[in-house]
């Protein structure tokens, strides 16, 4: 019962009020691409740069919260739906996006189902699935030399496990709105005593102080730094928040302060550090 509850609190958190959002494509130029996977798998992503924008350097792989089945439709090169249209990372994907910094924002394998497991998103079987979409975007952008990931809420049991099967395939990680506290009732237990120095990649927390989603509190944020050496940046403030606790239109999803915690991002990914430990 509790874990249909809080499927069903997920779901509304990363697809309802799409209608109060400004129009998240706006100023991007935007592409399916897909790779073939075992038998008759895909594995698919949003590819997205600002509009005019060549020769990026740098890739920030975006990994979107529960259920992470993101199934992006695109006509006229830009995304006009999806499943995840609420979540965080997709709703503020073009205060990222410049001309230094491409997007690919990544879907769950085409045979998931309507959700990503959590055992699939630690798996290295996820890990092989992601980097072969990567190799196949760095194939046709071939100035692309750095590629970080950027996960959110239960996207970011895949941007945690990722850089531990292949460390020298990313730049560094982060993490926004993560999972803090495995051992809550239907949390995710693949991340008990997770040891965020396996990666050697550089990570960031990126948390709201207030985030009221009981699988993912500021002070478990704090603990997680201060064990493993991690950079945490603390969000304060924000406005008009709504919903569930786990809502992305809460702290959680960083509601009104999107621009100034990709700003944050930006920043992290140009210069692999961040100047500020607050962001208010």
């Amino acid at each position: 019962m509790f874990r249909a509850l809080l499927i069903a609190l997920l779901l509304l958190s990363n697809t309802s009020n799409a209608q109060q959002l400004p129009n998240a494509s706006d100023g991007l130029q935007e592409e399916l691409i897909t790779v073939d996977l075992d038998k008759d798998a895909k594995q698919t992503g949003l590819f997205s740069i600002k509009s005019g924008s060549k020769n990026h350097p740098r890739l920030a792989v975006l990994i979107p919260g529960y259920p992470s089945v993101f199934r992006p439709v695109v006509e006229n090169g830009v995304m006009i739906s999806t499943k995840l249209s609420g979540n965080f990372l997709i709703r503020s994907r073009r205060h990222l996006a410049d001309e230094s910094i491409a997007i690919l924002t990544i879907d769950c394998q085409s045979e998931s189902g309507d959700v990503c497991s959590s055992s699939y998103q630690a798996s290295n079987e996820r890990q092989a699935h992601v980097q072969k979409l990567i190799n196949e975007v760095k194939k046709r952008y071939p100035t692309i030399q750095e590629v970080w990931l950027v996960g959110t809420s239960m996207g970011t049991i895949s941007s945690s496990f990722m850089p531990t099967y292949a460390p020298r395939a990313y730049t560094g990680a982060i993490h926004t709105a993560a999972i803090t506290e495995p051992y809550a009732r239907n949390s995710y237990r693949e991340l008990i005593n997770f040891d965020y120095k396996k990666s050697g990649a550089p990570q960031f927390f990126i948390h709201h102080k207030d985030d009221p989603c009981y699988l993912t509190t500021w002070s478990g944020a704090k603990s997680i730094s201060d064990k493993y050496g991690v950079p945490l940046i603390t969000v304060f403030g924000g406005s008009n928040f709504q919903g569930n606790p786990c809502n992305a239109f809460t702290e959680h999803g960083f509601r009104g302060k999107e621009l100034e915690v990709m700003q944050t991002i930006r920043e992290i990914i140009l210069t692999g550090t961040s100047k500020n430990s607050e962001i208010k």
